[in-house]
């Protein structure tokens, strides 16, 4: 089981739009470096709704080529066409992706029973294993634990990553799927707590800019340690916040750019962070010790 700090990897890109390869290498380093425990290639904060198929298969193959099996790489390959989740999840695992994050399909807004068909469609179509991706604030689609307990007794769906921020779904997940079963979070503001009680780990936007700070967070709160894991948190709280002051991943891309990490690109229709927001998304970069 992947379990600990999974950091929603941002796509680097020159000014132009154009994936910066040579910075999505040095990222991927830098968070080995820092003890980040897996990452998400081409996830919602990898602007996945933005890069076209042949980018998207690239970063992936990217991500794992670098990461050279030093950690997990776990592939977004969502969608909201069945056969077009089926074809990047088939794509993903030749690549040597370790597993799939798959996002409930967004905007056509299907029912419990077509998230549960579309989901085991895919599962039964590629031998890799899945985690299914629970953002209705993002997609208009809520997958009841009822619906993930259904996905969990098919055998490579192996986890769901939970991003409601509604702490009572991990004692209602859990009862419904047992401890082999993996239970993300997806919501940073309440990581700890979620861990804290029996979350597996979180799949972190925070963790982009405070890789040691997270993985050392959620690794305590994982163990029981809330002391730890509190005192940690204190220092994150306010880039929890201030990282989704504007559409994810404008706030954390304008982050990493800041730390002289990677450059300023970023894809239409999201456009750059405002200079209202700056001073505010600045400011937690120092509370979190991250910049001077």
């Amino acid at each position: 089981m992947i379990q600990g700090s999974i950091v929603a990897l941002v796509t680097p890109m020159f000014q132009n739009g154009a994936v910066h390869f040579d910075q999505l290498k040095a990222l991927v380093e830098f968070h080995i470096d820092q003890g980040t425990d897996a990452l998400v290639a081409v996830g919602t904060t990898g602007e996945s709704a933005t890069l076209d198929e042949a980018e998207h298969c690239a970063v992936i193959k990217a991500v794992i080529g670098y990461a050279a099996g030093r950690i997990p790489v776990i592939a977004g390959t969502g969608a909201n066409s069945t056969t077009e989740a089926i074809n990047l999840t088939q794509k993903a695992k030749q690549l040597g992706a370790d597993a799939c994050l798959i996002v409930t399909p967004y905007y056509n807004k299907p029912t419990q029973q077509g998230l549960f068909l579309h989901h085991k469609a895919i599962a039964e179509a590629v031998d890799i294993p899945q985690i299914l991706y629970n953002v209705p604030g993002r997609t208009g689609c809520d997958m009841l634990p009822e619906t993930v307990g259904q996905l969990a007794a098919i055998p490579n769906i192996v986890g769901v990553k939970e991003a409601t921020g509604d702490l009572s779904r991990v004692k209602k997940i859990r009862d419904l799927v047992g401890d082999d079963f993996a239970i993300y979070t997806g919501d940073d503001a309440t990581s700890r707590e979620f861990c804290l009680l029996g979350g597996n780990g979180s799949i972190t936007v925070t963790g982009n800019v405070a890789p040691r700070k997270v993985h050392d967070m959620i690794t305590a709160a994982i163990a029981g340690d809330n002391a730890t894991a509190q005192a940690i948190d204190q220092h994150l709280a306010a880039l929890h916040k201030q990282l989704f002051i504007q559409s994810n991943p404008i706030p954390v891309k304008w982050a990493v750019a800041r730390m002289g990490l990677m450059d300023t690109g970023i894809r239409l229709p999201l456009t750059w962070l405002t200079d209202d927001c700056v001073a505010s998304v600045e400011d937690a970069l120092r509370q979190a010790n991250v910049i001077q």
